[in-house]
């Protein structure tokens, strides 16, 4: 939690709810819960606080939907990931989703 005070746990709060709210967003019926990803970054990174709040809250927002949540900062940009084992079916169509993303990246750049 954030400094101690409670305009401070309120804000925190609220950042926890957006989170969760973002994260909820990012599932994808098909892959049964599975597999989501949020990716923050730019100004509305920065205007959610500091980054360790942020970090700190969005594990919070995926411990509440069941999830095993980490962060990984990357060149400005924040995943919060899902670290769960996945069902091997929705692994397969994951894999199916990111190669077709590869192949398409790699056509773009031709």
């Amino acid at each position: 939690m954030p400094s101690k005070g409670e305009p401070a746990r309120r804000r925190y709060g609220k950042l926890v709810d957006r989170l969760e709210s973002s994260v909820r967003a990012s599932r994808k019926p098909k892959d049964e819960g599975h597999y989501g990803q949020l990716i923050l970054s730019g100004n509305g990174l920065e205007e959610m606080g500091e980054l360790r709040d942020i970090r700190r809250a969005a594990r919070e927002a995926g411990t509440r939907l069941g999830r095993t949540t980490t962060t990984r900062l990357v060149c400005g940009r924040l995943f919060v990931l899902d670290e769960r084992q996945m069902p091997e079916e929705i692994e397969r169509l994951a894999g199916d989703t990111t190669a077709a993303a590869m192949g398409q990246a790699f056509r773009e750049d031709r």
